[in-house]
């Protein structure tokens, strides 16, 4: 079992840049994938980005492709979501999620089995 905790969020302008972290504590965090989520008011929770641990694979929502890049430290234990070229649509709260075992990019959020609890990203025009 892993239990996550989001940082970084934060009121930027578009355009500008952030780095989420996705801090884990637990037992071989090095065997779960990581997964961003986000859900916007009014919105369903939608798949951002996901990187698999048994090879590194990334996945990555249309929308957010060429301007986000997932990434992991196992020796730290902590997930990360680089930010850039922020849009006002990328306003959303933003949740880090994962799974163990065999992982072929599934985009569904059913798909994950721990959640953090959210970090708020407003993107100012």
């Amino acid at each position: 079992q892993v239990q996550l905790v989001e940082t970084g969020g934060g009121l930027v302008q578009a355009g500008g840049s952030l780095r989420l972290s996705c801090a884990a504590s637990g037992r071989f965090f090095s065997r779960y994938s990581l997964a961003w989520f986000r859900q916007a008011p009014g919105k369903e929770r939608e798949f951002v980005a996901a990187v698999a641990w048994s090879d590194g694979s990334t996945y990555y929502a249309d929308s957010v492709k060429g301007r986000f890049t997932i990434s992991r430290s196992n020796a730290k234990s902590t997930g990360y979501l680089q930010m850039n070229s922020l849009k006002p649509e990328d306003t959303a709260v933003y949740y880090c999620a994962a799974v163990s075992g065999p992982y072929g990019g599934g985009r569904t959020s059913e798909r994950f089995d721990y959640w953090g609890q959210g970090t708020q990203v407003t993107v100012s025009s």
